[in-house]
């Protein structure tokens, strides 16, 4: 019977844990919050709402303007497109918005190369007060998300206590590994418990999320990109080691192509969302977006930097009384990236910083046979550096 046990003890431990081979590298796509929030009016405005046809058409606009080639490969659904559960307890999409189901809108992105995610919340309701999912459904929703072949979930946590959360998330990532089909699995968990230890303990944490939320939701501002960054840079060194293949810490969106931020605002949330190994996941209209965007949020050489092989997050090296930061990310082959990034809102400045005064020396960025000079007169430059 002791045997019996600790073999059952064993099993479970190996569920438990969520290595799924997914997420090697930080995911890229398209999700809907930010620029579409709640909108459920299809009356008054059938182009935005959030529906079956918003997402439709999304999915064209990666797999024909270039994005799915470069690696933007999801399509996620988020909070407003549950209408209720049916007489079984299952899941059901809001059946005027979503009037096809939620496996016909991922057979239509797998069709074009795409993969789909969606969102639920580990609590009564969701966020904007839809059906949740309780403890009691974790199982069942789990299934109905893999019948429905799903590739993503982001799972939140309005309206959960620490207790469910602390049960709750655990138990989803056992769910969707007994599915049998590769599901992301994307945490809400550290931001509801403050983003830090004690209460967060990121070692479990990495073998129950492919990635995570550490921090407040960004908005669409040039101040809440900063207030992202500068609460990553004063805790990077609790969240750069817990950061990796399959598992990564999620500053949130990309507002590049909205209305707070200017064009070097969006060229920098680039550039730092890219050396923090960020997912790069946009929230903006595709069908309209400028072809200065396009430019910024299709730059071959910043996801290249962002999908690196390693999955090292970057941090911030040097802080200057100028307003001038310096973060550096570790790459494969013995090259690293260096962002130079400009605080200052009084006029462009002329910045020089030698690579000794960065103690260019890690390993990991080996130094150059020959000392250079680094000058950025932009907000954010992007440069690697290799042997």
């Amino acid at each position: 019977m002791l045997l019996k046990t600790v073999l059952l003890l064993a099993l479970v431990a190996q569920v438990l844990m969520l290595e799924n081979g997914l997420l090697r590298k930080p995911p890229m796509g398209w999700l809907a919050w930010e620029r579409f929030r709640c909108n459920i009016d299809c009356d008054e405005d059938p182009k935005n709402c959030i529906s079956e046809r918003l997402f439709m058409e999304m999915a064209d606009r990666l797999a024909q303007d270039g994005w799915r080639d470069l690696g933007y490969v999801y399509l996620n659904i988020d909070d407003c497109w549950i209408g209720g559960r049916d007489a079984k307890g299952n899941l059901m999409p809001d059946p005027k918005r979503f009037p096809h189901g939620i496996a016909f809108l991922a057979d239509y992105a797998h069709s074009l190369g795409l993969k789909l995610g969606i969102y639920e919340d580990l609590g009564s309701f969701t966020c904007m007060g839809y059906p949740g999912t309780t403890l009691d459904k974790v199982v069942q929703d789990a299934q109905t998300f893999a019948e429905w072949k799903v590739d993503m979930l982001k799972l939140d946590g309005c309206f959960s206590t620490h207790k469910e959360r602390a049960e709750g998330y655990p138990k989803m990532a056992a769910a969707l590994n007994a599915t049998g089909r590769p599901i992301a699995f994307s945490c809400s968990w550290p931001a509801y418990e403050g983003g830090l230890p004690p209460r967060v303990n990121y070692s479990l944490l990495a073998d129950i999320c492919n990635l995570w939320r550490n921090y407040d939701d960004i908005q669409d501002s040039w101040w809440s990109v900063l207030s992202i960054l500068d609460w990553f840079v004063a805790h990077q060194d609790i969240l750069q080691p817990v950061a990796g293949p399959g598992h990564w810490n999620d500053p949130d969106m990309l507002l590049i192509g909205n209305f707070g931020l200017s064009f070097e605002q969006a060229q920098s949330q680039m550039a730092l969302w890219t050396v923090l190994a960020a997912p790069l996941f946009m929230s903006t209209d595709l069908r309209t977006i400028s072809a200065q965007n396009v430019d910024i949020l299709q730059n071959t050489l910043m996801i290249k930097i962002n999908q690196d092989p390693l999955g090292i997050q970057g941090r911030r090296v040097l802080k200057e009384k100028s307003f001038i930061d310096v973060f550096m990310r570790p790459l494969a082959n013995e090259a690293c990236a260096l962002v130079f990034f400009s605080r200052r809102t009084d006029m462009p400045y002329r910045y020089h910083c030698s690579l000794g005064r960065l103690n260019f020396t890690a390993p990991e960025c080996m130094r150059p046979r020959t000392s250079t000079r680094a000058t950025s007169s932009v907000a954010s430059t992007l440069q690697p550096t290799s042997r």
